[in-house]
């Protein structure tokens, strides 16, 4: 299967560059793939297509300001460092109180910055220097004491204030307050992503207390969204392409949830895949660890039912993953409508219901 045969043209002005004004008044399509019925709604229409029994997954990961502009202490130039992963663990974190230094998998740009031994500084009480490239690239972070803080900041503090909002690089524009938390789901819990669950952006409390309200379950899921949820596919051919590991966790109770459900409900690509990782024999088992796994059609999908998901961007492994999911042939007349309809389009985009 050819990469190439699920490229579709977007226009420019239809990629979203801020998020629509209310959470819940995104536009909703709504995919039937029984009767390849399509309708047109708001978001906050999506409470009338549950029913009791139902069971609503949510990647409560939370973004962490992963995007921090540096500059070379040999030479002055501007370096940008986005956080992937842990280099070691993934118990290693930025709240460290104790540590000194800690390590991070990254990317790093410009190219010519990503050589082991640059060192780079984001401010007088955090450095950082390259520690290997091959096969990932391993940055290591320092922390500074300075006069008058003793001990030295926490690496959650100093994040917090030299990183930024990660914000995709098809949004032309600088991130902003209001970014803090548009660009996260009100539900985020677990600090790790370095990318948001765009499909959880349109939920509100009220909404999620109305679905409740139909006596509908709601089960928690983590998956750390990576750099396996935006890499790009470079290869040809569909079946070469090889996803990155990332972390996810499932408990007993998310899990009991599910597997008691009339119809589990997932929200995003990053949740199915979770539930896809954790299944034995259409059983969810309460697990943790990494996963690279990778969907594309054909796939039997064995937990989920129905799926709720942003538009995504052409030969990507989440385009691969709903046609995977529908068909090729009823998603691409789905983004096809969407776009004479003028619907939104990717992170901060519309979304899109598939029954």
């Amino acid at each position: 299967m050819l990469v190439k045969d699920f490229d579709y043209e977007l226009p420019k002005e239809l990629i979203a560059q801020y998020p629509s004004h209310r959470r819940e008044e995104s536009k909703l399509l709504v995919v039937h793939r029984e009767n390849q019925k399509i309708e047109h709604r708001k978001f906050y229409d999506i409470v009338d297509y549950f029913t009791p029994g139902d069971v609503l997954v949510l990647n409560e990961t939370k973004v962490i300001p992963a995007r921090l502009i540096s500059r070379r202490i040999d030479t002055g130039g501007k370096v940008e460092v986005l956080l992937l992963r842990p280099c070691q663990n993934v118990g290693a974190t930025f709240s460290s109180e104790k540590a000194n230094s800690i390590e991070w998998e990254v990317l790093i740009s410009p190219g010519r910055a990503k050589k082991p031994g640059v060192r780079v500084e984001f401010g007088p009480e955090l450095w950082g220097e390259v520690q290997s490239t091959s096969p990932k690239t391993c940055f290591k972070f320092y922390r500074n004491s300075i006069a008058g803080d003793c001990p030295p900041q926490s690496f959650n503090t100093l994040l917090h204030k030299y990183g930024q909002v990660p914000l995709p690089p098809y949004i032309k524009r600088k991130p902003d307050t209001a970014d803090e938390n548009r660009y996260q789901t009100v539900y985020a819990k677990v600090p790790g992503a370095c990318a948001a669950p765009t499909a959880g952006l349109h939920f509100t409390h009220s909404i999620l207390n109305k679905i409740r309200g139909k006596e509908v379950e709601i089960a928690k899921i983590v998956l750390h969204t990576g750099f396996g949820t935006f890499k790009p596919i470079k290869c040809e051919k569909v079946e070469e392409h090889k996803m990155e590991p990332e972390y996810y966790e499932i408990s007993e109770n998310s899990a009991h949830k599910i597997n008691q459900a009339n119809r589990v409900i997932a929200v995003g690509t990053t949740t199915i895949r979770t539930l896809e990782s954790a299944s034995i024999r259409s059983i969810i088992k309460p697990s943790k660890g990494w996963t690279n796994k990778f969907i594309y059609p054909p796939y039997k999908f064995k937990v989920a039912n129905v799926l709720i998901t942003n538009f995504h961007l052409p030969k990507s492994t989440l385009l691969l993953l709903v046609s995977a999911f529908a068909s090729k042939e009823l998603i691409f007349n789905a983004y096809k409508e969407a776009i004479n309809r003028r619907y939104r389009f990717y992170s901060y985009g519309d979304a899109m219901l598939i029954i």
